[in-house]
């Protein structure tokens, strides 16, 4: 096990640099309370990088990603930005740094915390025991695909993206998948639509090739609509949900509202070199500068890190177990506030769970 690090760090647009700061703070706190080091070293992306270096993804930014131990991401994106040509979006800085660094599985967990059990906007009786993993497909699909235009046909617009997938890119992702459903309550859900698409068609048939060499995981296949229901309907149904690119963009965000507020859902980014870690939200502009971002989504993406990229579950426990504890203490930020709650500021979140670190 190494003893210091090499921390790539993104803050990006709107909040990102807001929750960033508090993550860095508490990382600074668990690697003294443990033992070991960071170096962090803070590069561009995003519409910040448009407006410095003239793209969303310079090459000083993916030159330190491929040489990092890992990567932390704060959000990418804003209103400033959206009337930009496509390649001038701050959107494509994320995907181009996801397929630079070969990052093809997203983990997303879900998880409801037993104390905002009341934050969600679902019924309690609905939420409750909520624990779910999002397993996403991240470099091919849709968001990948070729061709990809928009032109003009006897005066009409249209526009072209293409769905595509290969067995190689489906079989990893469901290897992926099972894996992670053995870790857990062993039953895996694949999520598609293959009464309609061909790319769902061959997903499903590769899912069920891979399944063959995990007979201890239940397999169930489920089209993408009825997902979209079952998650709302019946979310304790569901232990790991393997998925196109797409459907888990919007799956997992959808899940996110489970756990009483997307500003409490972490990700990781993994694949053949260092992972990149990000909350799941975005970096919501018309709250940005106004110091009331929640940060606990970006500090759980940071224990992420240390659970996958960098082999430290133990200092990974002690800043899940801090975040739990100022949940219990009734601690919120607005996005989750509740009528008994004290509600409590980015930094001053920051803080509170640094201060149960160490205590």
């Amino acid at each position: 096990m190494k003893d210091s690090y090499r921390i790539v760090v993104l803050p990006g647009d709107g909040i990102g640099p807001e929750v960033m700061d508090e993550a860095l703070k508490v990382l600074k706190a668990v690697a003294e309370l443990d033992g070991f080091t960071f170096e962090f070293e803070h590069h561009l992306i995003g519409g910040v990088a448009i407006d410095l270096a003239g793209t969303p993804l310079p090459q000083a930014t993916v030159d330190a990603c491929l040489d990092a131990d890992a990567v932390l991401l704060g959000a990418v994106g804003g209103p400033k930005w959206d009337t930009n040509p496509p390649e001038l979006r701050p959107e494509k800085g994320l995907l181009g740094i996801r397929k630079a660094i070969q990052l093809y599985t997203n983990l997303r967990p879900v998880k409801l915390h037993p104390a905002l059990l009341d934050a969600s906007t679902l019924k309690p009786e609905v939420v409750d025991g909520t624990d779910l993993l999002v397993v996403r497909e991240l470099t091919g699909g849709i968001y990948f695909g070729q061709p990809r235009y928009t032109e003009t046909v006897d005066g009409t617009a249209r526009a072209v993206d293409t769905m595509v997938y290969d067995e190689h890119e489906i079989r990893r992702i469901a290897i992926a998948g099972f894996e992670a459903a053995r870790g857990r309550r062993r039953h895996l859900t694949s999520v598609d639509k293959a009464n309609v698409l061909d790319t769902s068609r061959l997903w499903r048939k590769v899912v069920t090739e891979v399944s063959a060499s995990y007979p201890d995981i239940t397999l169930e296949h489920m089209l993408v609509d009825n997902c979209a229901m079952q998650l709302i309907r019946n979310p304790r149904q569901f232990d790991v949900i393997v998925t196109e690119n797409m459907f888990g963009d919007i799956l997992s965000d959808e899940a996110s509202m489970l756990a009483g507020s997307i500003g409490m859902l972490a990700s990781a980014s993994l694949g053949e070199g260092a992972g990149l870690f990000e909350p799941a939200h975005g970096s919501a502009p018309d709250i940005a500068g106004q110091g009331i971002a929640n940060p606990l989504a970006m500090i759980a993406s940071a224990a992420l890190m240390l659970r996958h990229s960098l082999g430290r579950p133990i200092s990974a426990n002690h800043i899940e177990t801090a975040i739990s504890t100022v949940l219990d203490h009734g601690f919120r930020c607005v996005d989750i506030k509740q009528d008994d709650a004290t509600v409590l500021g980015t930094s001053d979140m920051g803080n509170k769970i640094i201060m149960n670190l160490l205590n």
